[in-house]
């Protein structure tokens, strides 16, 4: 969170509709704090490895061979007309945007490193066994970082409703969810290192 630091204001003449005139004799202070920082997004030590490979690709190979389609592309000829040149120009913009996405990800990544299953805890990195207490089903779920959640596949980000419910967590505790579909509870089974 950036926070912009009070200001003092020097008193001043204000205008007023139909030629009133105000004077404000006091200073005011002005306090304008943002929140526009991302949210923190968890990711894994695979995840973030993943994403530093994905970014040298991007910015090493994927540049040059790009650079050389437009380099190409400008043998043609006249530029205004030249469809490949056009068709280079979108992909290389493209791969910068990606570039800049990946690189904002990194920088408000959080590694998380895969925690000891001795503390008995939910914790990301994790495999745990539920209990749905309403359809007596039992599910699996593996905590993970944001990028790699999966729901159908029972990889669950440590963000979502579910992931941050059972986080923290041990073995026969119950926890309750709202979930799109309404609310759930499930009691912890049991929990596993991946």
């Amino acid at each position: 969170m950036s926070t912009v630091r009070c200001a003092r204001v020097p008193a001043r003449r204000f205008t007023m509709m139909h030629d009133e005139e105000e004077h404000f004799d006091e200073e005011i202070e002005i306090t304008n704090v943002r929140e526009d920082e991302e949210e923190k997004l968890y990711i894994s030590p695979s995840q973030h490895k993943k994403m530093l490979e994905e970014l040298d690709r991007l910015k090493t190979k994927e540049r040059l061979r790009i650079a050389e389609r437009i380099k190409e592309a400008k043998g043609f000829g006249d530029l205004s007309e030249n469809a490949e040149y056009e068709e280079a120009k979108k992909e290389q913009a493209f791969i910068e945007g990606t570039i800049m996405d990946v690189e904002r990800q990194l920088e408000h990544s959080v590694v998380v490193e895969p925690g000891d299953t001795g503390t008995g805890e939910v914790h990301m990195g994790c495999k745990v066994q539920v209990l749905d207490v309403e359809t007596a089903k039992t599910r699996w779920f593996t905590i993970v970082g944001n990028l790699e959640a999966d729901p159908m596949e029972g990889h669950i980000s440590i963000d979502s409703p579910v992931g941050k419910a059972l986080v923290g967590k041990r073995e026969k505790e119950t926890v309750a969810v709202r979930i799109p579909k309404g609310r759930v509870s499930y009691r912890i089974l049991s929990i596993e290192k991946v």
